[in-house]
């Protein structure tokens, strides 16, 4: 059975062996008032990515009261949209009970370690430091009580905090946090494990939806993120790269590039090492600078019109001839064949499927396809007295300065890192090969320099999420209940070994659910580079899953909603377990938000709908969120899809932090699956990149969005993080929705092959 619990908060910060137990210290500020260190249990895979063999799986946030009542914040952890650089400060102040306008958050630099491995991705800031973040929340609130207790000579007990100020109940009597702050700071800090939090029933802050203030500078063109950086002195620079993975430069037309207007230098780089997949190949990316051309000039325009002229002859490697094509060839022959490998498998379902009274089989498949994040790759860097100071919109800081540091040949301490606001990034900026370029470049030109990507170059030399085909049977018994799945799946593997959550797990739903059930792989080799993209993994395989299901339920002749409540209704097993963050799967959370968006799309009423339009469902469990959706789309005879409406629903635990952020992550995801499905891909000719911009990589535009309603369904665990758990299960009820109006029952993506269009 699925493990349950009621607190997942619980389960990771006090149980579990990847954490540890928090601390707080407190000391006087400079200029007098309250500074606050509050060290966070954070998980070991997360700190790990970002700072290898750190002993110390910590994160610290420092927060100071200053004597004018003004608490200042550091937020450790990017920002790229999520809000994560809100939320976290949210669930600080909401025990603080301080007043949110009196609250200043700071954008906080790389600190080597000191502040953990201050990385966005996998959803896990919200889980890691729900509880952690309130207690020493709660723990500076009671300090300043204690402050104000003492000052009146009257006991705590008899005082309470709000908006900022300590009320002595009895006589009335108040004090502002900045005039306690001082006191404050003198005394001994509570018991983080014993400190006593808010009645969650009198949270003023928490569930309020609070604006990032950094929206404002955005929409009035303000500088803010990475690609408006300027620090005196600093030159741009273009890094042309090869056109195939691993190409080197032999020569270029150096002298004529370099009497170019504006051109300051020239010069070639060689590629690095690859860590290419391996048993220990953490984020399954590889951060290593490939062979390019480097043009430095006055202006970027000026470097990019020099680009425009530059010739280079390359060695291209044994890759050249590599296709899509060739891969498809490749793919095609191995579901041929028997399996190589094996992932799991319960029962015997060769034997149920012998003895299955509908057995159905079908091939799915889904192509490469990349972050396309709006603001392209770019970094600044300034390389002074064999040190680095670097401005980077990264994910990843700690892992972008051991790269460096290993780049440059120098110590890890010698690189400065700050911090700026990413302009998307889905996780292509877990991988920091743009940070590489430009400390490289600065260090051979010996001015700070900005590194700045064209569309053309985000396209062409992203980590790409991999392709994969995966080959299904199914078999239903005389009742029309599902008793055996087989699937070979066949995937992109180098040194035989996959691409990080490029393969499905070995509990990956619907795995436990059936009794004979067999997960086989087989391999086609490949040398693209790789990497995690928003909800790595289930992004591609849920797609496979939940359309496959949603065949098994028409040849059962079952409801689809009804079928998936069927099939969750029988567990053989715990799947997943609990992870650093969170309980493992619980399937009566998903059967709620089943039941839910059943009622709220009015999925009974279906059948009324027009000739040409249909309704679509999907559900899955993702980074700790269960999600259910239902799309429908009119299709025309012609193939060209109109999104009408989408009805999502969403158990995230028992809190939002921030609902209209929140409300926009779900619909971000949502939008990211449909576009997925429609036109993405990325195809390779000659060993190159077939796709250059948004003419050939088409992304869903704003006239065809749906509307989209959205509704969390509250139940009593901690809540969860919201960045990825939306998303996968979009492609598949967009997908199963295209087939409801129109029977065409669509397996490979993108939409597009099959002649279907927005």
């Amino acid at each position: 059975m699925a493990i349950k619990t009621s607190d997942p908060a619980s389960v990771s910060h006090v149980a579990s062996p990847l954490t540890r137990r928090g601390f707080l210290l407190a000391s006087g500020a400079a200029g007098g008032g309250l500074l606050l260190s509050i060290t966070l249990p954070l998980g070991r895979q997360r700190a790990m990515a970002a700072s290898p063999g750190a002993a110390d799986y910590a994160i610290t946030v420092f927060a100071r009261i200053a004597p004018s009542g003004t608490v200042t914040i550091r937020a450790p952890n990017p920002e790229m949209g999520q809000g994560t650089k809100t939320a976290l400060p949210m669930i600080f102040a909401e025990e603080l009970d301080v007043a949110w306008k009196d609250v200043v958050i700071e954008m906080a630099d790389f600190a080597g370690g000191a502040l953990g491995g201050q990385t966005s991705g996998g959803s896990t800031s919200t889980p890691a430091n729900w509880l952690p973040l309130r207690r020493a929340g709660a723990a500076g609130r009671q300090m300043l009580i204690e402050a104000a207790a003492a000052g009146w000579g009257v006991p705590a007990s008899e005082c309470t905090a709000a908006e900022s100020v300590v009320t002595h109940t009895p006589s009335g009597r108040t004090a502002r946090y900045g005039d306690l702050a001082s006191r404050a700071a003198t005394l001994e800090v509570p018991n983080l494990q014993s400190v006593r939090l808010k009645d969650e029933s009198t949270f003023r802050i928490i569930g309020q939806t609070i604006l990032d203030p950094e929206k404002r500078r955005i929409v009035r063109g303000e500088p803010v993120f990475g690609i408006d950086m300027n620090v005196p002195g600093m030159k741009h620079a273009v890094f042309h790269k090869g056109p195939v993975f691993d190409a080197e430069v032999r020569s270029a037309n150096y002298a004529e590039i370099k009497s170019m207007p504006g051109v300051r230098n020239v010069f070639a780089l060689k590629g690095g090492k690859r860590v290419l997949e391996g048993p220990n190949q953490g984020f399954g990316s590889d951060d290593a600078i490939r062979g390019g051309v480097a043009i430095v000039a006055d202006t970027w325009w000026q470097a990019e019109t020099a680009r425009r002229r530059l010739k280079v002859e390359w060695a291209e490697g044994a890759h050249a001839s590599d296709s899509t094509e060739g891969f498809e060839r490749q793919a095609a022959e191995a579901l041929k064949q028997a399996p190589t490998g094996s992932i799991r498998v319960d029962g015997d379902p060769e034997a149920a499927l012998k003895t299955a009274a509908h057995v159905i089989s079908a091939t799915y498949s889904y192509p490469f396809i990349a972050h396309a994040n709006m603001e392209p790759q770019n970094c600044t860097a300034s390389f002074r007295d064999d040190k680095v100071e670097v401005w980077a919109p990264t994910q990843n800081p700690g892992a972008g300065r051991a790269a460096v540091a290993q780049a440059l040949g120098i110590a890890p301490e010698a690189i400065t890192i700050h911090m700026i606001r990413c302009g998307g990034g889905f996780g292509r900026r877990l991988c920091n090969d743009y940070m590489i370029e430009a400390a490289l470049i600065s260090k051979m030109t010996g001015v700070p320099v900005k590194v700045l990507w064209s569309r053309e170059d985000d396209l062409q030399h992203d980590f790409y999420r991999p392709g994969g085909w995966h080959q299904l049977t199914g078999g239903l018994d005389r009742r029309g209940r599902l008793i055996a799945w087989r699937n070979h799946f066949v995937g992109f593997a180098r040194n035989e070994y996959f691409p990080r959550l490029g393969v499905p797990g070995a509990d990956s739903y619907p795995a436990g659910f059936i009794e004979n059930y067999s997960l086989k792989t087989s391999r086609v080799p490949f040398n693209v580079p790789t990497g995690p993209l928003r909800a790595p993994g289930d992004n591609a395989h849920v797609f496979v899953f939940e359309c496959f299901i949603d065949e098994l339920a028409a040849a059962a002749g079952k409801d689809p909603i009804d079928f998936r409540i069927e099939v969750l209704g029988q567990p053989i097993s715990a799947t997943p377990a609990p992870n650093p963050f969170g309980p493992g799967f619980d399937p009566k959370r998903m059967i709620a938000v089943l039941n839910l968006v059943r009622q709220n799309s009015s999925w009974a009423k279906r059948a009324a709908l027009p000739i040409g339009t249909g309704m679509g469902v999907a559900a899955y469990w993702s980074h700790l969120g269960y999600v259910a959706q239902v799309h429908q789309v009119g299709v025309s005879p012609a193939g060209r899809i109109t999104p009408i409406k989408v009805w999502a629903v969403l158990d995230i635990g028992r809190h939002i932090v921030n609902p209209g952020n929140a409300r926009n992550q779900v619909e971000g995801s949502v939008l990211d699956g449909m576009s997925a499905a429609l036109a993405q891909e990325i195809t390779f000719r000659h060993g190159r990149v077939v796709q250059t911009n948004f003419t050939d990589y088409e992304l869903l535009r704003n006239t065809k969005i749906p509307e989209i309603d959205v509704q969390f369904l509250k139940s009593d665990n901690s809540p969860t993080g919201l960045g990825e758990p939306a998303y996968p299960s979009a492609l598949p009820a967009f997908v199963n929705a295209i087939y409801a109006a129109s029977g065409k029952r669509v397996r490979k993506l993108p939409l597009s092959s099959a002649g279907l269009r927005i």
